[in-house]
């Protein structure tokens, strides 16, 4: 079940007051409760109901649709920002190849600590990742 399914005008009033809508290009901070992980997070339903993730809700709000399998990726890297201008539906793979993880890094890398060239001739696979021949 989508989460703008169970808002009411109500609940969508109450979802925008926590949020610090400044302008149209700049993140806009959740202002309300926070997860370990810095996601904000909304109670969609009443008491007593699992929490939704702000920026999802927020961009359902804005008539985008989450795809199926796909997840939403904050563009400014701002995991607080609710602003639907900075997210974009994406599959896992683009969303932690966009991020600033130790698989972003290592998949970025074009050369072996030793300087050799990834190349497809150069490179073969690894369980933990790629190795040079």
């Amino acid at each position: 079940m989508k989460p703008t399914r169970a808002l009411t005008p109500d609940r969508i009033a109450r979802f925008w007051a926590k949020v610090d809508r400044r302008t149209d290009d700049e993140c806009w901070p959740w202002v309300g409760a926070i997860n370990r992980n810095g996601y904000g997070i909304f109670r969609v339903a009443g008491a007593g109901s699992s929490p939704a993730q702000a920026y999802r809700v927020s961009y359902e709000l804005a008539g985008r649709e989450i795809p199926e399998g796909y997840q939403v990726d904050h563009l400014c890297r701002n995991r607080a920002c609710v602003n639907p201008g900075h997210l974009e539906a994406v599959t896992h793979k683009v969303n932690t190849l966009r991020g600033v993880g130790p698989t972003a890094i290592n998949s970025a890398k074009t050369h072996c600590k030793r300087g050799h060239e990834y190349t497809p001739e150069n490179t073969y696979p690894h369980p933990l990742g790629r190795n040079c021949r």
